[in-house]
Parts: C-alpha cells; sequence; structure tokens
C-alpha cells in the first residue's frame, strides 16, 4: 500500500486538456462506508467544524472535489481531519471532461462529493446532461454525503439562480423580476430532501434578501428556499435535521401563494413570506419545515420595496 505524507509536498497532479486531477492521501482507493448528509457552506471561510462533521460522513473512504476553476486547496482541507482515505480535486475546464471515463469512473466510485466555489454558470453549463451529471446523480442516490459552497451550495438545490448572466443584485431584481440576470436553472442536481428549494449564499453580507425573494416570485410562489451567511454552513442530516455551524445564520423562507404582481417591467409586489432566522443556538427540520430556538418573523415586497415584522423594520 503507497501512502502520501504532506498533502502539498506530495499531492500528484495529472494535467489534462478538459481537466486537471490533483490528489492528496492514501495513494489507493478505499470504498469506505458513506453516510448520507449535506454540507451547505454559505462561502468566505466554512468553519473546521462543518468539514469534520462532513468528513465523517465519508467512513473513510475517499473525498472527490469537484470545481471549474481554483486549484487543489480543499484536498488539504479535507485531510486536515484526519477522517477520509484521500482527496481528489477535479478542475473542469472544458464540457467534454464530463464523458472522460476515468473521471466518471472516479466520482462514482466517491464516498464524498464536493462542489467548490467559483462561478454556477460553469457547472450547469459543463455537466448538465452529462455522464458526469448522471454519476454525480448515481452517489447521490447511494446516499454518500454531498456538500457544496458558494457556487457549489448555488447548485444543490432543485431550483438555483444559474449566474447564466452574471450576478443580479437585489435592487434590480426587485425593480424588474424578469430581468434576464434573473437567471434560474431547475433539475439539475437533485437532492430529494431539497427538491422544491431554491438556495443562497453569501447572504447577508451582499444583501440578497431581495434578489431571492424574487427568484421565489419567478417560481411562482411554490418553491421554498435556503439561505446561508458567509463563514456559516447549514449541515443537514438525511432525516431533515438541520443545524448551523459557524457565526453566522441562516434563513428558511416560505411564500403563502403566489406574487401579487411579478411581471416584466414592472417592480415586485409579493406579500406573505414567512422567514425562519437561524443561529448556532437552535435547530432545524427541513421535511416539517419547522424549527426551534431560532426566529420567526415575516416579510413583504410592494412595489420593490420590502418590509419587515421584526423592530426597526431589519430584513436579516
Amino acid at each position: 500500500m503507497k501512502v502520501f505524507i504532506g498533502v502539498a509536498a506530495f499531492a500528484s497532479i495529472v494535467s489534462a486538456q478538459s481537466y486537471t486531477q490533483s490528489r492528496a492521501g492514501n495513494g489507493e482507493n478505499v470504498s469506505g462506508k458513506p453516510s448520507a448528509g449535506y454540507l451547505l457552506a454559505g462561502g468566505g471561510g466554512t468553519p473546521e467544524a462543518a468539514y469534520r462533521w462532513f468528513a465523517a460522513k465519508a467512513g473513510g473512504g475517499d473525498a472527490v472535489v469537484l470545481r471549474a476553476s481554483g486549484a487543489d486547496a480543499m484536498n488539504a482541507v479535507l485531510m486536515k481531519t484526519g477522517v477520509v482515505n484521500s482527496a481528489t480535486s477535479y478542475v473542469i475546464k472544458a464540457r467534454e471532461a464530463a464523458s472522460d471515463s476515468a473521471l466518471v469512473d472516479a466520482v462514482q466510485k466517491a464516498s464524498l462529493l464536493f462542489f467548490a466555489g467559483g462561478d454556477q454558470w460553469n457547472y450547469v453549463r459543463m455537466w448538465k446532461g452529462t455522464p458526469l451529471g448522471e454519476a454525480i446523480q448515481s452517489r447521490i442516490a447511494a446516499g454518500v454525503p454531498i456538500g457544496g459552497s458558494s457556487a457549489g451550495l448555488a447548485i444543490m438545490g432543485e431550483h438555483g439562480f444559474s449566474a447564466e448572466f452574471d450576478t443580479v443584485v437585489s435592487r434590480d431584481a426587485l425593480a424588474n423580476p424578469f430581468d434576464k440576470r434573473v437567471a434560474i436553472e431547475s433539475d439539475f442536481i437533485r437532492i430529494p430532501l431539497l427538491a422544491g428549494i431554491i438556495t443562497d449564499t453569501h447572504f447577508a453580507k451582499r444583501d440578497r434578501m431581495g434578489r431571492l425573494l424574487a427568484f421565489l416570485a419567478r417560481l411562482g410562489g411554490r418553491a421554498s428556499a435556503i439561505a446561508v451567511d458567509e463563514g456559516s454552513a447549514l449541515l443537514l442530516e438525511h432525516d431533515g435535521a438541520a443545524k448551523v455551524s459557524g457565526a453566522g445564520r441562516v434563513y428558511f423562507i416560505k411564500p403563502k401563494g403566489a406574487p401579487a404582481v411579478c411581471e416584466a417591467g414592472k417592480p415586485l409586489t409579493f406579500g406573505g413570506l414567512s422567514v425562519y432566522r437561524l443561529d448556532a443556538s437552535g435547530s432545524f427540520n427541513v421535511k416539517s419545515w419547522m424549527g426551534m430556538g431560532g426566529t420567526a418573523y415575516q416579510l413583504a415586497v410592494d412595489q420593490g420595496v420590502v418590509s419587515s415584522t421584526q423592530p426597526g423594520g431589519a430584513i436579516y
């Protein structure tokens, strides 16, 4: 058995025209005994405790990191937990890579999958409808732990902001929910616990509440939302139980019905939005959509302006 000691010094790097591969840890694959669980990280410095919780669910097997930019920093993060056999990062540069047999085989054998940050449109355009996409879905069905941070979290819900036409800020999305930048992709990654849910990231710091309400309006008020603050993560168990890791908050948002006005070129009017705000002191269950130890309040949008039932009208 060959063992690589020292993540940075001994990572093996294989370059190809359409993707690069970098491995750290044990040189031989181990199947492990993974258990289902989902790491929903808001981006910008996920707590080590969250990664330890996530990596432990690999059951001692091999972790695979998928990304479209950057390098192999997640290898060191996952190996530092001391509970995975190896960590391999694949930087996918072209759609043709998503049909590469070696890459697809590695994903099909992974005991943990993690989607890194970057630009989620790269993931949609290069992975959706490919053998790689099918391999990801097969691992979800097999019950391996799945996680994502920032752009990686944005693709984990049934619905997601695709960023096909770049990002969009709350002001513009509320003023015109049919602005072409309000681009939503559905049925890309299908995690049963996240069916009917759209996610958002870097939430309060980048003032994304307004745009998320516009996304929900575009989905006809039929979807719910989970939004995660920067530097924090939601640790979601297979039975729906969830808790927060980190100093930030997670927001669970559910509309009571369709928006009153959601038309091209017109400011959004959308009432009856229930919010449950959770920090590390509370808990939530995604299946029952009920929490303990958090804060419940209501939001409404009137002609593009968001109001809140919280003291002082705070929307976060």
